[in-house]
């Protein structure tokens, strides 16, 4: 009877024990996924360049799906390009065109909004030369919008020039960046929403 009261004993024990451990490693799962959760949060401009800057690496690497179109508008052409990782959108980019000007938006993008945009707009003239070979020179313009929260909570922009004749032009990243005086990402955020609606087209054509 002893024997019985004794075994009994050491399986009540050993039963409470895995219980214990299965409450803690539940625990310390519950714990960890809560922690990813914060990690991801794109809460400040840190953790939104760290973001950019993975997604940016798949871009580059060509490991997004992508689909998109293009489009002739007036004077205006353009095309635009959804990027997408296992179903999740994460970058739009839209191109656009006319005789002197181009400008390109490329939206970053988590649970279907912003949180990081890059602008890059370029004016071309002539700018001397023979008339058999003109030469031109850019003006770029390029701006950076960190966005939490649907606002912009830091806005960055740098100007520079690229000459055709010339063979030492500026470099974008020797460029500094300037805080800008307008922090304000509501135009962006209507054509954000444009390219949004045309989400699901496919086909070419006009306007957007």
């Amino acid at each position: 009877m002893k024997k019985v009261f004794l075994i009994s004993g050491l399986l009540l024990i050993f039963s409470c024990k895995k219980d214990i451990e299965h409450k803690v490693s539940d625990l310390g799962s519950k714990v960890k996924s809560h922690s990813l959760d914060i990690d991801n949060n794109l809460n400040s401009v840190d953790r939104i360049k760290q973001e950019y800057s993975s997604v940016s690496s798949k871009l580059l690497a060509k490991k997004l799906d992508s689909v998109g179109f293009e489009y002739e508008c007036e004077e205006m052409s353009g095309n635009v390009v959804y990027y997408s990782e296992k179903g999740k959108l994460k970058v739009v980019k839209h191109f656009q065109a006319d005789s002197h000007f181009s400008s390109t938006e490329t939206y970053f993008v988590n649970d279907g909004k912003p949180y990081f945009i890059f602008q890059d707009e370029t004016v071309w003239s002539f700018d001397g030369g023979l008339p058999d070979k003109p030469e031109t020179k850019d003006e770029v313009k390029e701006k950076r919008y960190y966005i939490v929260d649907n606002q912009a909570i830091q806005c960055l922009e740098k100007e520079y020039t690229l000459k055709s004749n010339s063979s030492n032009n500026p470099k974008s990243e020797n460029i500094p960046n300037k805080e800008m005086k307008n922090c304000s990402i509501v135009e962006l955020q209507k054509s954000f929403d444009i390219l949004m609606k045309n989400k699901g087209r496919r086909s070419d054509g006009k306007c957007l």
